[in-house]
């Protein structure tokens, strides 16, 4: 029997949302009959297509919020457009699992009723909703208590979890009341089959000796202002021989823009927005160094950013802050900015890679290793199926046995959350820190390719 699967994602459309374009091929490769719903873009137009034999659906869409009113509104369309379509699909394409993809954690919505259908449903967790609100807005106010409780609901109505590193893994235990045989990490590397460097492209300096490249969101945890704030000080420095280019778009992009002009430093600063994977190439294999500077709070602390392994990939030293899951991803590919002064001492270990070429090139020799022998895409293919498999093998045990008419026994049918995991839930507003200093020595993660 083809074993079919609805695949939601809110935050990005397809495929442009990489990740989730590399689930859905490896999927298919793998014998499953995979639909995409995901919203449409601005170069991702058609409801509908078929793409290397996948389904695309893509949804209506207001403009992408970034207060918490314009991201309620911005989730109340997708949830009720996802809902229509979902069904929709249901009837006419079928589907018995769902993996829904955050952010945002409702997702779990949209799943629920088919839960009384027999349809499993498999949480991908992307982000950490409760600690990203709180990079964002550092309050912890009526809509943190909702990403709180969205984030309780979504756990307990997943059959599995996909995390993608150890420390979401960790979540899925402490907050989400899981059994280690329900949650599988699948790390987002990048697919080298495709994601390969290029020619450098002198142009693409703009007349300068060297280029800082920088991939990813334009928003507020990424740490844009920071890096903007960065290239003033080299310039202060009386550095005058390098640039900034920064691929990517997202609700911070005019207000960096004008903080470039309004610090006259438009001649060595360009924001790209968001550009084809061909010129996206051309700018990081271009680059000197690459960098990411997300900022030093908890939810950078324990979030893996694609970008650094997909700068590791093109052979390119980083500089980043000192921060866990950066630091395991990186290793000695990346220098680490952590004094009390953050932009001076992030200013100053991008200088000290640009004057030290020899370095520059061991570092990033070391990184595309790294990603050759461990991070690449193709280390996590086996644990996806994994978490599909045991998706599946939960759904048989599920339709073998007689249901009840118990509600909740629909929402989850694993161990029940303990008493000390329900109070460290109800309690998390007064634990999570809005932000804290983290220490050189990033914790270490025990054997962890024995998962893949």
């Amino acid at each position: 029997m083809t074993r079919r699967v609805l695949i939601i994602v809110e935050n990005l459309p397809v495929p442009f949302d990489t990740r989730v374009w590399k689930e859905a091929l490896a999927l298919n490769r793998n014998g499953y009959q995979v639909t995409i719903l995901c919203p449409r873009g601005k170069d991702n137009r058609k409801y509908h297509e078929i793409l290397d034999g996948i389904h695309i659906y893509r949804h209506p869409m207001p403009n992408e919020g970034d207060t918490p009113f314009g991201y309620l509104w911005e989730y109340s369309c997708a949830l009720l457009w996802e809902s229509i379509f979902a069904w929709w699909i249901f009837f006419t394409r079928g589907f018995t699992v769902i993996q829904g993809c955050n952010p945002p954690d409702d997702i779990f919505l949209v799943a629920l009723p088919f839960k009384f259908l027999h349809v499993s449903y498999i949480f991908d967790h992307h982000d950490a909703n409760p600690e990203l609100y709180l990079s964002k807005f550092e309050r912890r106010d009526i809509f943190f208590k909702i990403q709180l409780w969205l984030e309780r609901m979504t756990y307990r109505t997943a059959d599995v979890v996909i995390a993608t590193n150890e420390s979401y893994r960790k979540l899925a235990f402490s907050r989400g009341g899981h059994v280690p045989g329900d949650v599988f990490v699948v790390r987002n590397g990048p697919d080298l089959a495709t994601f390969q460097p290029v020619p450098a492209k002198p142009a693409l300096k703009y007349g300068k000796d060297y280029l800082v490249g920088y991939v990813g969101t334009m928003s507020i945890q990424e740490g844009l202002d920071t890096l903007v704030e960065v290239a003033q000080n080299i310039r202060s420095r009386g550095r005058s021989d390098v640039h900034f280019t920064c691929v990517g778009g997202g609700p911070g992009l005019p207000t960096l823009r004008k903080m470039v002009e309004q610090r006259n430093l438009s001649d060595m600063f360009n924001f790209t927005g968001r550009l084809p994977d061909a010129d996206l190439l051309d700018v990081l294999s271009t680059a000197d160094v690459c960098v990411n500077p997300d900022k030093p709070c908890e939810m950078n602390n324990i979030s893996t950013m694609i970008k650094i392994a997909e700068y590791m990939a093109l052979a390119k030293p980083v500089v980043q802050f000192n921060l866990k899951e950066g630091r395991f991803t990186a290793g000695e590919a990346s220098l680490y900015s952590d004094g009390e002064d953050l932009v001076t001492d992030f200013a100053d270990k991008i200088l000290w890679l640009l004057d030290h070429p020899d370095d520059r090139k061991r570092m990033g020799a070391i990184g595309k290793k790294r990603v050759e022998q461990h991070l690449a895409w193709e280390y996590s293919e086996s644990n996806l199926i994994a978490a599909y498999e045991r998706a599946f093998e939960k759904r048989e045990a599920e339709t073998r046995r007689p249901r009840t008419t118990c509600a909740r026994n629909h929402i989850r049918e694993t161990d029940d959350l303990s008493a000390s995991t329900l109070n460290e839930q109800t309690n998390l507003s007064s634990t999570l820190p809005v932000r804290k200093p983290f220490s050189r020595d990033a914790e270490e993660v025990v054997n962890p390719y024995d998962r893949r």
